[in-house]
């Protein structure tokens, strides 16, 4: 899937410099920067969108006892 980018002149070079000084090309680590950065991005925003739902009250929460209860681990 083609995507593109705008990146900074300053990550434009550093990026450039990378590609030159190692022989691979900066698709290469572009999409090495998206693959290892994305868990991290997902974790983050998905987490901020459930505390904004929670922060409204559309979001159910549950207390450690209520859970451990439900799933019968204080027996």
């Amino acid at each position: 899937m083609a995507t593109s980018i705008r990146l900074s002149e300053k990550a434009e070079q550093r990026l450039d410099f990378l590609a030159a000084q190692t022989g691979r090309t900066k698709a290469f680590y572009l999409r090495q920067m998206i693959e290892n950065g994305i868990d991290d991005l997902e974790d983050y925003y998905l987490a901020a969108d459930v505390l904004e739902r929670v922060r409204q009250g559309k979001e159910e929460i549950y207390s450690s006892t209520q859970v451990r209860s439900d799933l019968g681990l204080d027996d």
